[in-house]
Parts: C-alpha cells; sequence; structure tokens
C-alpha cells in the first residue's frame, strides 16, 4: 500500500462519498491520501471533518485537481496542502461551478435535440448536488442504456468534435499554478504521460510548476523513470497517486494505495511542501 496523493469523490466526479473513501483506506491499510476532486473542496472538507470527528489514523493531505487548457493542450494541474479557506481560491472555484453547470445545461440541451431522452435533473441528483461534469452525463446515459460504455458516450456524443460536445470554461495552467501558489499550496502536473504536446511539461517548470506526478497507472517503466529524472533535474517534488474514481473506468480501474509513493519519497514530498511555504 502506497501514499495515495490522486483521489476524487462524489464531490466531482467520484462514485464514492468522501467518508467511503477515506474508510476504504483505512480498512485495506493505506498509510495516507488526498482528495483531489476537480476544481473543487468539498469532498476535501468533509473528509478532514470525517477524519477528525471518528479520529483515524490516516494522513489526509488537503488537495484539488485544477483543469486547464492551453493553446491544444488539457493540462491538470495538482494542488497539495492549499488553504481551503482562501477567499481567492473559493471565489475562482465557484466561477468554475457556475460555468460547468451552464455547459451541462447546453450538453443536455444538444442530447435532447438528438433524441436521448436525458433530463438535466437527473444529471444534477448523479452530481450529488457537486459540480456538473460530462462523466455525470455519461453514467446518465449509461444506466438509461442509450449507450453501452461510459467510453462509447465520449467517443460518439460529448467528447470533443462529436454532436453534443460544448466547449469548457477556459481556465489556464498559469493561473491554477499562481491560484494554488496563492493559497498557500504546491502546484505539480498531473499525469504529464499524458500531456499531448511534451514540450509544454518544461514550460510549466519555466512558469513555476513545482513537481510532476511520476508514479501514475497508465505510466510506463520508461515514462516514471523518465519523469523521475527531471524532477531531480529540475529540483521538483515527486508525486504519485491512483487517480481513482470508484467505478470501472476502461482505462484506469485502479483501486486506492495501489499506486502512490512509498515513505521516502513522502516523507521528502512532505519536505518539499513545507519548505515551499
Amino acid at each position: 500500500m502506497y501514499f495515495d496523493l490522486h483521489i476524487h469523490t462524489q464531490a466531482s466526479d467520484g462514485a464514492l462519498t468522501a467518508e467511503q473513501v477515506v474508510d476504504s483506506a483505512v480498512k485495506t491499510g493505506v498509510p495516507g491520501i488526498s482528495i483531489t476532486d476537480h476544481d473543487t473542496i468539498n469532498g476535501l472538507e468533509v473528509a478532514l471533518k470525517y477524519k477528525k470527528d471518528k479520529k483515524l489514523e490516516i494522513d489526509l493531505v488537503p488537495g484539488i485537481e485544477i483543469n486547464t487548457d492551453w493553446e491544444k493542450s488539457e493540462l491538470h494541474i495538482l494542488g497539495y496542502y492549499v488553504d481551503y479557506e482562501n477567499t481567492l481560491l473559493k471565489e475562482r472555484l465557484q466561477d468554475i461551478k457556475d460555468a460547468r453547470y451552464e455547459r451541462a445545461v447546453k450538453i443536455v440541451k444538444k442530447l435532447q435535440n438528438l433524441g436521448f431522452a436525458i433530463d438535466l435533473e437527473e444529471v444534477k441528483e448523479k452530481a450529488q448536488g457537486e459540480l456538473i461534469g460530462r462523466p455525470h452525463i455519461a453514467q446518465v446515459l449509461l444506466e438509461k442504456k442509450q449507450v453501452h460504455t461510459i467510453r462509447e458516450a465520449f467517443i460518439r456524443y460529448i467528447g470533443v468534435n462529436t454532436p453534443a460536445y460544448v466547449p469548457r470554461y477556459k481556465f489556464s495552467p498559469f493561473e491554477a499554478i499562481d491560484l494554488i501558489k496563492h493559497s498557500g499550496g504546491t502546484a505539480v502536473l498531473a499525469h504529464p504521460g499524458l500531456v499531448k504536446e511534451q514540450e509544454k511539461i518544461k514550460l510549466m517548470i519555466n512558469h513555476g510548476i513545482e513537481g510532476l506526478e511520476v508514479y501514475y497507472p497508465e505510466h510506463n517503466e520508461v515514462q516514471t523513470r523518465d519523469y523521475f529524472s527531471v524532477c531531480k533535474k529540475y529540483d521538483l517534488a515527486v508525486t504519485g497517486g491512483s487517480d481513482f474514481h470508484g467505478y470501472g473506468d476502461e482505462k484506469r480501474n485502479t483501486a486506492i494505495g495501489t499506486v502512490g509513493l512509498n515513505e521516502e519519497l513522502y516523507k521528502e514530498f512532505q519536505y518539499r511542501c513545507c519548505r515551499n511555504k
């Protein structure tokens, strides 16, 4: 079991509640986790309170994953040890939440025009009152047997260049890095191996990214070794996690704690994060 620094809950696009995530980690002997929901700290706040109330012996690193776009690349920026009560952070996350809702309304309308029996209230119920994302829409389509898999929903209907696709609110990686740092956190580039234009990784480093997610389910051995070397070369934090979502993801179906950092790397990660404050 590793220290798993990349986990999602129902507050974004995960299948489990924050409490269920913490319970699962404790039950399986995971020594530490970070809840890194997309563009929200709601699940994190619930998890921290739950851990405190239950007096659970597990490290819980405050985290977030901010979705960003830069030219043709989608980049996800992880933030660790953020001050989740920071006013500016909360304001900008509310902006993203509002934009996501408006986007969901437009996607559902397009699907309805294509003949799909889907209602916005069904999607809102699936999102549990939190951030609405395309995975929630895909889940509704799957449960109503209008697609065979989540992947099909994205490939045929709601992914980029498909009939019901709607561009999302543009949030730049540079703004995300600055926002995380402003809130006292450490900014890390998530799953660099999934970045289509690899030259942008160096540009992210030049702008002030403070770490790379080296250990990730979809990284092969060569990528893991190479990104580890990059971290050493540029004095960056090494992080890792399962990107756990809690339901059958055809590409990434890993359990909590099966990917992440060993104790030595975790202590180094903590030291670097504290050093940046």
